[in-house]
């Protein structure tokens, strides 16, 4: 099993949950967040003074998923959220020991 987190740009969040729904990705955890990267932060005015904007709003979707259906989650994720310019955001892998769900017990790719 892996766990997939993606950050993304927030008008992107529509794209990317359509996209993972199609590829049969099932349950997603979605928190708003801040942070920059390449992209940086800007220069803003309000009320007549200057300040700088360091961490930009992002969107982290994190998705369990089976070793089978990992590589495709990630394609799908890449091309929903691609605009092609720099803030698209990152995609990060991550082995997941064991999953467990609360309400049945069931545990492993089951409680995915």
């Amino acid at each position: 099993m892996k766990l997939i987190t993606a950050v993304i740009k927030p008008f992107k969040l529509d794209d990317v949950r359509e996209a993972l729904s199609e590829v049969g990705a099932q349950g997603i955890t979605v928190t708003e967040v801040k942070g920059f990267g390449r992209q940086k932060g800007h220069t803003e005015l309000y009320r007549g003074a200057e300040y700088v904007v360091d961490f930009l709003p992002k969107i982290k979707i994190e998705v369990g998923v089976t070793d089978d259906l990992a590589d495709r989650v990630v394609e799908v994720i890449s091309g929903a959220a691609n605009t092609g310019k720099v803030g698209d955001g990152k995609i990060f892998i991550v082995e997941l020991d064991n999953a467990v769900r609360i309400r049945t017990g069931e545990s492993g790719p089951e409680a995915l």
